[in-house]
């Protein structure tokens, strides 16, 4: 029989490190957010030139996965440290 190791705390000082990934992730985000804007600007001021939608394309498609990646670090290191 395997035995329940309780729900547990934090150790002291842990509250920096959720501060600092809290920090973080709206950083990270934010500049996604304005690298997607940039992106999408890119797009409408070159929208004239025939031949450009798949490096359009790419880089927003880029940036999105930027943003899931990012969302999907951020939420598994709070789950793992239980913050």
């Amino acid at each position: 029989m395997v035995p329940d190791p309780g729900t547990g705390s934090m150790p002291p000082g842990f509250d920096v490190f959720t501060t600092i990934l809290g920090w973080g992730k709206w950083i990270g985000l934010g500049v996604l957010v304005v690298s997607l804007i940039f992106a999408g600007v890119r797009m409408g001021i070159a929208s004239n030139r025939h031949g450009d939608g798949s490096e359009h394309v790419n880089s927003i498609g880029g940036v999105l996965v930027g943003v899931i990646i990012a969302s999907a670090a951020f939420s598994l290191v709070s789950f793992i440290a239980g913050a």
